[in-house]
Formats: C-alpha cells, structure tokens, sequence
C-alpha cells in the first residue's frame, strides 16, 4: 500500500444560522474551497482524478449529487467527477477515508475530499421530513425509541453521571478557547473568505465571548424538562465548507508541494443507536491499535462537540488529558455544518499540529445511527 499525504486544507469561515452565509448556494459555498484549494497549491484542477463530498441533508439545494455540481461550480474541467458521501456528522472524515483508500491503493492519484452543509437553507431534518427513514423492523427492534440525538445526549449524560454544571463549564470553555483562537489568528491562514452579496465573511460567527456557567444556567433544557441538555451546551446550527488535497508524498514533490500530515490510520465503527453518540469511544481505540500508536503519544484530539456530553464521556472512558482535546474551541463556538465539519475539525487540527510541531493528532466524530469515526494523522514535516 502507497504512503498518503494530506498536502492542503482550507476551509470557509463557520456562519452562524441566517448569518453571513446563509444567502450562499452550497454548491457555490463548495466552489469557494475548491477554487482556493488550486490557488494555494498551483495546482491544474484537471489532475484531480475525483472529487468526494460530504453532505448530510441531500434534499433541495444539497439534493442532486452537490459534490458534482461543486466541481462544475467552481469552473473546473468538465472531465473531474464528484460523488457525494453521507455517513450523518462524519460524511466529510468519511470522504477523506475514501479519498486516502483511492490514492492508497494505487487506483487514483491526486483526490480532493471534503464537504458542505449550508444548514440556513436546509434544515436539520429536511430529509426525513416527507418520510420515515427507520422503518418498522428497526423501531421494534430498538422499542419503538424515536432516534432523537437530544435523548441520547441526555442518556449519556446520566450513564456517566454528567452534571448540568459539568456540561456547561465545558460549553462556557469552548467558548473561551475558540476565542482566544480567533484573536491569536489561528484561524486565518486556513480560511477561505467569502464574498456574498451582503459584503465579506471572513470569520466564524459563531463564537460568543463572555460566556459562562452563570449565563448558560438561564438556559431551559431541550429535550427532557427535567434534563440538562440545552441549546448552549449542544452544537451550533451552522453554514460553512472544507477542502482537502490528498495524493502520495511522491505527487506532492512532483507537484511542487510540502505535504502537512500524513495519514497514518482510520476506522469506523458501529456502537449503540439508542446511546448514539458514544462511537468515537471504541473507534478511537480501534484507530490506536491499527496504526500502533499510543494515546499518549498523540498531542491533539478533535472530539466533535455533538453535545457537551459526548466528549465529557469520550474523556472519561479513554483518560485523555483534557487540555489537548479542542484546544481551539469545538462545535458548541464554532459550530457544526454537519456534513463539511469533518472536513472543517481536520482543516483546523493539521494546521495546529503544523504551527505548533504536534506529532500526532486524532479526530472523531459521534455520527446519528450509532457510528463513528476516527482519522489518525501524523506531522510531515
């Protein structure tokens, strides 16, 4: 099997729901990346053998195959295909994998993978809400429970005996840490701005500074009245895109180019679907042991931030040290555009690890179903 290197990552800025974002077609929010991904790279887009793209909801403007009209957006060649991925939050980590297996195996050589979801203009949910997309056999299977992400978030804040006051100092956190990124410019060499029709965006909107335990707790419960999952300890609806250029350390040279990571391992996983978001725990283990790597040795983790609870009880079970998981902040500041957050928290780690000579990084994403995924890259240079 041929070594593979992720060798450029850019991503939009985050827009909040109906903020700076939301008046941008997804497939003209892809075509921003896809443009700046050539540009930065010096790149001919007409040796891109494939285009993978993550995306959740594949109804009304995602609907159509988006990674294809993305390409077709962004103006290049008509010649490069594009297929669009759904594996729920984890469609554009999904995409990555895919794109690593394709260059991996000797059958394509330069692939770009990554993902959108532009959540302003198509709803959590649009695409189920003209059908029931579990059917009979899995509702009797599960006693009839409702797959609601809330109820599980909940469930696993009391399996692990998670506090209201646990959860929202870790949500007041992210907070704090996504915006001492911003003001320190962590963000701004892996941003792509966007023009739109009502100016620039050009950085996340999300982030909401000053918050803390004390304003949280003003905050009802969301999904149980007696609960302690809330709007400010779960993530963000959000807008936003990602792009990622995969290929072999030897392209990369050929091309002219210094890779950022190497992809060292990735696995997915089935666990629970009525507990749901508890994945990335089993998958961060089974990621670990393929490439032999040990926990401690990895210096960043990216734990999507579904929910407070799910990296509150990820931290719990592996032991990790709290302080190298989202050290910028996660999806309760910066937000979570389902189907391009995958492709955003990779974008965001690798150019961590690059800045500040971090080893090894580790990303997982708690997926709706009862999957998960986790990626393992190691620094290149």
């Amino acid at each position: 099997m041929r070594e593979v290197v992720i060798a450029e990552a850019v991503r939009t800025p985050v827009g909040k729901r109906n903020g700076g974002l939301s008046s941008v077609h997804p497939a003209d929010l892809s075509a921003v990346v896809l443009a700046a991904l050539a540009e930065r790279t010096g790149i001919d887009p007409g040796i891109v053998d494939d285009v993978i793209w993550g995306c959740v909801s594949q109804v009304g403007d995602q609907s159509s195959n988006i990674g294809r009209y993305s390409v077709l957006a962004a103006g290049w060649p008509e010649s490069i295909p594009g297929t669009t991925v759904n594996r729920a939050c984890g469609s554009s980590q999904q995409a990555l994998d895919f794109a690593v297996q394709a260059v991996m195996s000797g059958q394509q050589d330069v692939v770009v993978a990554g993902g959108v979801e532009v959540m302003s203009r198509v709803p959590l949910g649009a695409a189920k809400a003209s059908g029931q997309p579990y059917g009979p056999k899995v509702f009797e299977r599960y006693d009839n429970f409702s797959f609601n992400q809330g109820l599980s978030a909940e469930a696993i804040a009391q399996k692990w005996a998670l506090t209201r006051t646990h959860l929202d100092e870790f949500s007041a956190l992210s907070h704090e840490r996504a915006a001492a990124a911003q003001d320190d410019g962590a963000f701004e060499s892996q941003i792509v701005s966007v023009t739109t029709d009502s100016g620039v965006v050009s950085a996340d909107e999300g982030i909401r500074r000053g918050t803390s335990v004390e304003t949280l707790a003003k905050l009802k419960p969301a999904f149980a009245d007696d609960g302690v999952i809330h709007a400010g300890n779960s993530s963000q609806i959000s807008d936003g895109a990602a792009a990622l250029l995969v290929t072999t350390p030897e392209r990369a040279r050929q091309l002219g180019l210094t890779p950022i990571v190497r992809y060292c391992a990735g696995a997915v996983t089935g666990s629970d679907p009525v507990l749901m978001l508890t994945g990335p725990i089993p998958a961060t283990d089974k990621v670990l042991k393929k490439a032999r790597v040990d926990l401690n040795e990895v210096g960043v983790f990216e734990v999507n931030e579904a929910f407070a609870s799910v990296p509150l009880a990820w931290l719990a079970e592996t032991g990790a040290d709290p302080a190298l998981v989202n050290p910028l902040g996660g999806a309760i500041a910066l937000g979570h555009p389902l189907g391009g957050s995958g492709a955003v928290l990779m974008t965001r780690m690798i150019h961590h690890m690059r800045y500040n000579g971090i080893q090894y990084g580790l990303q997982t994403m708690c997926e709706g179903g009862g999957t998960a995924n986790a990626t393992l890259v190691e620094l290149a240079v």
